[in-house]
């Protein structure tokens, strides 16, 4: 049983087929098909079985995975023990994040992390999830911060939730209105924003799903502008919450629950690569990422219980 092998495994049972895991392992489908056989035989039990929707995990395939995974913890943490001998090789901390979180949770976190490491030059590189993703891969970023990002050679930290809340103008709200059915939202003006976006297409989605087309009155081209719009009451949003967070609390927006949907949920993730291990510099960073996303989440949720309490 070999590591390639092992990532391989993940590789497969994640994107559910072994042309796409060789996409994202980069390598030929031929070795993937080769590691999976190989590793197969050492273990005396076939992995995967072949379904109408692709590959999916078999009984011993599913006895494996949480052993698997922690089989890749345990060999990044060693890569990371044996590399922390080494000095420190210097230059600027690399961190690519996704376009909101660059904007509403990285200011914080750069704040208390300088005052206690001043010495450390740090350099960010904004874009899309999956461009954070790319940026990791290729070495661009020693750390990457964005939303539900999993792959199989990324280590993976979920920091906090932060689903798509669907928010208001107080004044813009129609009366009794702060529990609707989807179908009631889906004629009220809607502003979307990025296009194409993670978060365009979970909203999009949810309309899709419920065989309703929802009354799109404005596209816009970031969350700021989407959110300034429904404070001028111009329409409703379905906003991060991580975006939306201060304006709920103080009163200057309201969230309107969906009775008849699923939450829109989504994850704040950090992630490093498992064969690069991470200068001290990155992991005094990612200790100060996590105390703050821990704060972040305590307030959202103490707010939105305050909120239910008070209706």
């Amino acid at each position: 049983m070999e590591i390639d092998q092992i990532e391989t495994f993940i590789a497969v049972g994640t994107f559910g087929g072994f042309h796409r895991a060789a996409e994202a392992l980069r390598v030929s489908q031929p070795a993937v098909s080769a590691r999976i056989k190989a590793l197969e035989e050492s273990l005396g039990a076939t992995l995967f079985t072949r379904s109408h929707t692709g590959l999916t995990l078999s009984e011993a395939g599913r006895i494996l995975k949480p052993y698997a995974e922690q089989l890749l913890r345990t060999a990044s943490l060693a890569r990371q023990a044996v590399h922390e001998l080494k000095p420190s090789s210097g230059g600027p901390l690399q961190i690519a994040a996704a376009l909101s979180i660059s904007v509403y949770f990285l200011p914080d976190v750069l704040k208390h992390f300088q005052r206690a490491h001043p010495k450390v030059a740090i350099s960010i590189h904004p874009g899309h999830s999956k461009e954070v993703l790319e940026m990791v891969l290729r070495g661009e970023a020693e750390i990457g911060l964005a939303r539900s990002l999993h792959h199989p050679e990324v280590e993976t930290i979920s920091l906090r939730d932060d689903p798509l809340l669907l928010v208001a103008h107080p004044k813009k709200c129609p009366s009794n209105s702060r529990r609707v059915r989807l179908e009631c939202a889906a004629s009220w003006p809607l502003i979307f924003y990025e296009r194409g976006s993670s978060d365009w297409t979970l909203t999009h989605s949810l309309f899709r799903r419920a065989g309703l087309v929802p009354n799109v009155t404005l596209e816009v081209d970031t969350i700021e502008t989407a959110k300034r719009m429904v404070e001028r009451g111009l329409g409703f949003a379905f906003l991060p919450q991580l975006a939306v967070g201060r304006e709920i609390r103080s009163g200057r927006l309201i969230t309107v629950q969906l009775v008849d949907a699923e939450p829109l949920g989504r994850s704040l993730d950090v992630i490093h690569p498992r064969r690069r291990p991470l200068r001290r510099e990155a992991q005094a960073f990612l200790s100060v990422i996590r105390e703050a996303a821990s704060a972040v989440s305590f307030l959202s949720k103490k707010s939105l219980q305050t909120r239910t309490q008070s209706r």
